[in-house]
């Protein structure tokens, strides 16, 4: 079962922020969490159920630093629609 802790953080990007004023928000997550955990914990502790939960796996680059070969962090986010007039309190400005 999914808790809120599983949420890692809430991504502010160009997109991302374009997505946010039409009603989609994109969260990055820990990497085993599916829609329907995701979706329950929005119901719990935010008090909507999403419209639509669309998820994507992002692989870690390899990349080189100083001659070294490393890999970036893989990670899950989910892109949520949001219902019209739901509000999440940290969100607020």
């Amino acid at each position: 079962m999914a808790d809120i802790t599983d949420i890692k953080s809430i991504l502010y990007t160009e997109k991302s922020l374009a997505l946010q004023e039409k009603g989609m928000l994109v969260v990055q997550t820990a990497s085993g969490v599916t829609k329907n955990q995701l979706k329950a914990v929005f119901q719990e502790y935010f008090g909507f159920t999403p419209l639509k939960i669309n998820s994507l796996k992002q692989e870690g680059k390899v990349k080189r630093f100083r001659g070294r070969e490393g890999k970036r962090v893989s990670f899950k986010k989910f892109y949520v629609k949001v219902p019209e007039g739901a509000k999440i309190d940290a969100l607020s400005v």
